[in-house]
């Protein structure tokens, strides 16, 4: 998979996406005001990248099913007891319905227009 022609590439130098890289920067400059988080493995780089994402106030999903461990019990516990305290757990289609339903009401008709 390759970039699209000045779309924008994350460098990651640390366990948390956000330390040491761009992306808080690029994601507020873009009015990217609630990103997605997916990753391996739940108990590394999604839990790092949630708290760092929560220490910089973004609001932040995290889909449960988007982000395994070798461990189930962390896995578990991270996703029902941790992280719900700063961020939104989802299903992947609980989260695809939800785009829907914005896709569905930004249309010119469903917003009042013609």
């Amino acid at each position: 998979m390759s970039p699209l022609p000045g779309e924008p590439v994350v460098v990651k130098r640390r366990v948390s996406v956000f330390a040491g890289s761009d992306l808080d920067m690029l994601l507020r400059a873009q009015r990217i005001g609630h990103p997605v988080l997916t990753g391996i493995a739940t108990g590394g780089v999604v839990l790092s990248t949630e708290r760092r994402a929560a220490d910089l106030d973004h609001r932040l999903t995290v889909l449960s099913a988007g982000c395994p461990d070798d461990d189930p019990a962390v896995h578990e516990v991270l996703t029902t007891k941790v992280f719900p305290a700063q961020a939104e757990i989802r299903t992947v289609a609980g989260r695809l319905a939800g785009w829907q339903r914005v896709t569905r009401c930004s249309t010119p008709a469903a917003a009042g227009g013609r």
